[in-house]
């Protein structure tokens, strides 16, 4: 096949798919499809129609922190023993509390939830996950090398084929479940921010005002340039008189912080679930998971809760 009828081969398949008459067949279901369901298969364009499902579920995402810098700051050999270890060891917490490894890439994994006690399931996982990752697998490393960062939302996801269907050894990377819906894009972003650390720096005003008649005469405060600004009064000469009472003098000056996200990270949806199916769940009962107001992520409005709770036996020696 020439470059004209390969060409010519895709835009016809495109356009079938496209075609008003071909037909998306959506199934609802409880259970965490694989990719052998039949009820989900590839774009047909004989029988011009395609199978999806459609799951209301928890999804989980797990990665390791600041990989990048771990591979440049350890040997090939430590890296290849770190993610083969990292791999092997969240796949099977997945699946400790009926969770279903959906997807691998690189050092993230994805793990999905049956619906029935998937908020409970969800949690216990993340625990389990962050138990093993800081009392297991960080111990086998130096300097508190292996971190990890768990996102979990709930939502509906559609569920689909995507690839061609290939002979021979190929077959098997050319297709995958693609699962599309906002529960998956966002527990994909707290995991990206979760366990991070994050220095800010701030302009500010150093604000002085002088008090004659006590013993510390001189107090200071910060205020945001937007609040200074606003404290500024206008007279009728050139003279910009500041509103505050016995103030003397100012500068400009820096605020810097530096925070540590939570290694777990959960929406309010997920947080609000637990509290419906089971509401003595340990971090209900000790609070494990609160209100993180500072963590945003696109394309999620709401409430973010964050913790670090692990299981207890995993720090026993």
């Amino acid at each position: 096949m020439n470059l004209w009828e390969f060409r010519d081969s895709i835009r016809a398949e495109v356009k079938g798919i496209h075609n008003t008459d071909f037909n998306i067949v959506i199934k609802e279901t409880n259970f965490v499809p694989s990719i052998d369901d039949p009820d989900i298969t590839y774009p047909n364009l004989d029988t011009m129609e395609q199978k999806c499902k459609i799951i209301e579920t928890c999804v989980l995402y797990i990665d390791i922190r600041k990989s990048t810098d771990l591979n440049l700051s350890h040997r090939r050999g430590t890296m290849a023993k770190l993610y083969s270890s990292f791999v092997r060891a969240m796949a099977r917490a997945g699946g400790y509390y009926s969770g279903k490894v959906r997807n691998i890439i690189g050092d993230r994994l994805m793990v999905l939830f049956n619906v029935e006690n998937c908020f409970s399931n969800a949690i216990n996982t993340a625990i389990l996950m962050n138990s093993v990752c800081q009392h297991i697998l960080d111990k086998e490393f130096s300097h508190n090398a292996v971190k990890c960062g768990i996102g979990i939302d709930y939502g509906k996801m559609l569920v689909t084929k995507a690839g061609i269907i290939k002979n021979g050894t190929e077959n098997t990377s050319n297709k995958s479940l693609v699962w599309l819906g906002r529960p998956a894009n966002v527990a994909s972003k707290l995991t990206d921010v979760a366990n991070k650390t994050t220095t800010v720096s701030r302009n500010l005003v150093r604000e002085g005002y002088y008090f004659p008649n006590l013993e510390n005469k001189w107090f200071w405060i910060n205020r945001e340039f937007e609040e200074f600004i606003d404290m500024l009064q206008p007279t009728f000469s050139n003279v910009i008189r500041h509103g505050g009472e016995c103030f003397s003098s100012f500068f400009r000056t820096n605020d810097i912080s530096i925070s540590t996200n939570p290694p777990i990270l959960i929406t309010k949806d997920v947080f609000n679930g637990i509290q419906r199916e089971n509401p003595l769940h340990q971090v209900i009962r000790e609070n494990y998971l609160t209100v993180q107001p500072h963590i945003k992520v696109s394309g999620y409005n709401d409430e973010i809760y964050g913790g670090d709770p692990c299981y207890e036996i995993f720090a026993d020696k």
